[in-house]
């Protein structure tokens, strides 16, 4: 149905929830987790989805070089409505970043991504994607997509696109 939540292992939960509203860097609100988890834990949640922050026992298992920014390399990727604003945003918070842009000539879309490492070493993207319409490719054409729960749009066979 959609995507319930990403789970990242950390070093420290009070330096990893500088996703929280709070900190002002993404805007995530920090919510209750249930009392039955016996392990220290932060649940994050904004946007529909949830980040759940788990304390790590085995540091070995984090990335060991947390200056390493390739944006092709793993990350989670949030949609983002003003680019400028963010990154401003991470200028602000002194946060090395990686900035990309996109740009398809033939259907005149340009998409901006930028790439900074969470206190973990854990890439995260932000892009405004929506920009983007979801062409289904090869045999994905012949499914039938729900097009009214796309975000971005899917561009259908005939041509035609939802908003």
């Amino acid at each position: 149905m959609a995507l319930n939540h990403v789970s990242r292992l950390c070093r420290n939960l009070k330096e990893s929830r500088f996703l929280c509203q709070g900190c002002g860097l993404l805007g995530f609100v920090l919510i209750e987790r249930p009392h039955a988890f016996d392990f220290d834990g932060a649940w994050l949640f904004n946007y529909g989805v949830g980040v759940h922050l788990l304390q790590a026992k085995d540091e070995d298992r984090l990335p060991n070089d947390p200056d390493h920014l390739d944006p092709n390399d793993n990350h989670i990727s949030f949609q983002c409505e003003n680019m400028e604003e963010m990154e401003q945003k991470l200028k602000d918070f002194n946060i090395k970043y990686k900035k990309r842009t996109v740009e398809d000539v033939e259907n005149r879309t340009k998409i901006d991504k930028l790439f900074f490492n969470d206190p973990d070493g854990f890439m995260i993207e932000i892009c405004n994607c929506e920009n983007l319409k979801l062409v289904p490719a090869g045999s994905l054409g012949k499914i039938k997509l729900p097009v009214d729960r796309h975000n971005p749009p899917v561009e259908l066979e005939n041509g035609d696109d939802t908003k």
